[in-house]
């Protein structure tokens, strides 16, 4: 069973769209067991209120990929939820090829990629070993924070066509090109999000994050044509985390 049939069925199964992003302020080194705590608390508290899990390189930095990390990933899948990593791949293909094993290794259901480095010798490897593991590939298309239009935003020059399109929606024809397994565009730019959705149609999600913190908002994501909704420091943070969620997995779904 493909990546995207799986977060369908997790999304259907727990009612619910929301992705929580795993991200904690910084700690220091020796205090890195009450940290791999508070993860462990925060996913006890939340998970029933959503369908999936992202982990960014915060954790995997403090806790280690195949120590806290691999702990909380079984966790994760435990409570019946999918697992992604946003590590953002943007390397040659063999470095690309290797970072993917290791992640995929930990146990991760998908990893997101930059789109940037390109498909031969660049994210072919992924693609190759995530489908020989039924595993996913995300491509990273627009940024949710205010400078993502200064590399997503620029004009491009298509030389296929010999076109000139924006950056943001040459990744989302990749997209389909390279069929991914979906495609993240931010929450704060809804009006990206509804361009992204006309180019892709129903084929492939479109994972939101920005999400509270950074501004974006539940309903004019979903309205633009989100399918996911990713959330980090509005519940991470909160000091009611299962609250927190239980309202913004609500408020999501009383915009479907």
């Amino acid at each position: 069973m493909s990546f995207r049939v799986k977060m369908e069925e997790s999304a259907k199964n727990k009612k619910s769209n929301i992705v929580l992003a795993f991200d904690f302020p910084f700690e220091k080194p020796e205090n890195r067991q009450n940290l791999f705590c508070k993860a462990g608390h925060t996913l006890e508290a939340v998970y029933p209120y959503l369908c999936a899990v992202k982990f960014n390189r915060h954790l995997v930095l403090s806790l280690g990929l195949f120590n806290g990390v691999q702990k909380l990933i079984e966790e994760i899948h435990d409570f019946g939820l999918m697992v992604i990593m946003d590590c953002k791949v943007n390397d040659i293909g063999a470095t690309n090829r290797t970072i993917a094993e290791y992640y995929y290794a930990a146990g991760f259901d998908a990893l997101i990629a930059n789109p940037f480095v390109g498909w031969e010798e660049g994210l072919e490897p992924v693609f190759d070993v995530a489908h020989g593991l039924q595993r996913g590939v995300i491509l990273l298309v627009y940024m949710s924070h205010k400078g993502a239009w200064e590399g997503y935003g620029q004009t491009v020059y298509d030389t296929e066509t010999g076109e000139k399109l924006l950056q943001y929606v040459s990744f989302a024809e990749k997209a389909l090109k390279w069929d991914a397994d979906g495609v993240v565009v931010g929450a704060t730019y809804p009006e990206k999000i509804r361009e992204v959705r006309e180019i892709l149609g129903e084929r492939i999600p479109i994972f939101s994050p920005g999400i509270g913190a950074q501004g974006g908002r539940i309903q004019s994501a979903l309205k633009a044509g989100a399918n996911y909704l990713i959330v980090g420091r509005a519940i991470t943070l909160s000091e009611n985390s299962a609250e927190t969620a239980k309202k913004i997995r609500d408020s999501a779904n009383q915009c479907k």
